[in-house]
């Protein structure tokens, strides 16, 4: 197996650096420089050495750099890599663009998953994969080594790729913060519990049917519910509200479950909670 070398100590690397060390890779060493780093080295890479980053580099067959997107370009750049070696980075919005230069060869890797700080199971997690023919098969080794899964993105389509990602991830902890506090404001006592069996059902309804899992008042064409739902939002959460309606009336419209009629009165209604203008 190939020798790993991990530049960071962040969640992700380390997480990542974890299961790699499960899997039976030899990490060589990682590179810690906040107290923290080293604290979240110590705790699940107990048996990695802590090293130098030009020592970690060049112990290492594949240098997996595990910093900030935005350092990805600057701290790879100051590796003394080689030709034999493979340089990986963990960003979803990146491709192969700040790798461009280096002697070793370039890999973007993106694992689909959050990483809270701990150890991560990674067996049937997607990993999402740039890179030139000549290093499929040392990536392809590398994820099948984990029990994971593996599918290739243009270079061009990265940031597309991870706009997805954020949209669907990072955005539904805004969208659900929000409906708990709206749920809360409203006398609930436990706004999770309420929550929690009709989100995982939708959650599972659409990844399996897309927009055909879609029910509630758009859905039914139930336009005065909308409207007396807005009548009663504030602030952020209202805007919210009305934009997510807008986009899911467009759905229903576009899958035949919504008149044009129908869309008519909830346009009128969307429009004028935009407009500020008092509901009719």
């Amino acid at each position: 197996m190939e020798r790993i070398g991990l530049i960071g100590a962040g969640r992700a690397g380390t997480a990542v650096g974890a299961a790699l060390a499960a899997a039976g890779h030899p990490l060589v060493g990682v590179t810690a420089r906040s107290g923290a780093s080293r604290e979240r080295a110590a705790r699940l890479l107990p048996h990695v050495p802590v090293l130098p980053a030009d020592e970690v580099t060049t112990r290492a067959d594949v240098v997996l750099v595990a910093v900030p997107d935005d350092l990805i370009h600057d701290v790879a750049h100051t590796l003394p890599l080689t030709s034999a070696q493979y340089v990986v980075h963990l960003s979803g919005a990146h491709g192969l663009g700040p790798l461009a230069g280096l002697a070793a060869m370039p890999v973007a890797l993106h694992p689909s998953m959050t990483f809270p700080g701990a150890a991560v199971r990674l067996d049937g997690i997607m990993f999402t994969a740039t890179a030139p023919d000549e290093a499929r098969p040392m990536v392809e080794r590398l994820v099948k080594s984990l029990g994971a899964q593996l599918q290739w993105v243009a270079d061009e389509q990265r940031a597309r790729y991870h706009a997805g990602l954020t949209h669907g991830a990072n955005h539904l902890t805004t969208l659900l913060t929000q409906a708990v506090g709206v749920l809360r404001e409203a006398g609930v006592a436990d706004p999770a519990a309420t929550l929690r069996p009709l989100l995982a059902a939708t959650l599972d309804n659409t990844l399996r049917s897309g927009h055909h899992a879609l029910t509630g008042p758009i859905a039914r064409g139930d336009v005065d519910t909308v409207a007396a739902h807005l009548s009663v939002l504030r602030d952020r959460t209202a805007s919210t509200y009305a934009e997510l309606a807008r986009a899911t009336v467009e759905l229903a419209a576009a899958d035949g479950r919504l008149d044009p009629d129908t869309v008519a009165r909830f346009d009128e209604v969307l429009e004028r909670d935009r407009t500020g203008e008092a509901p009719r």
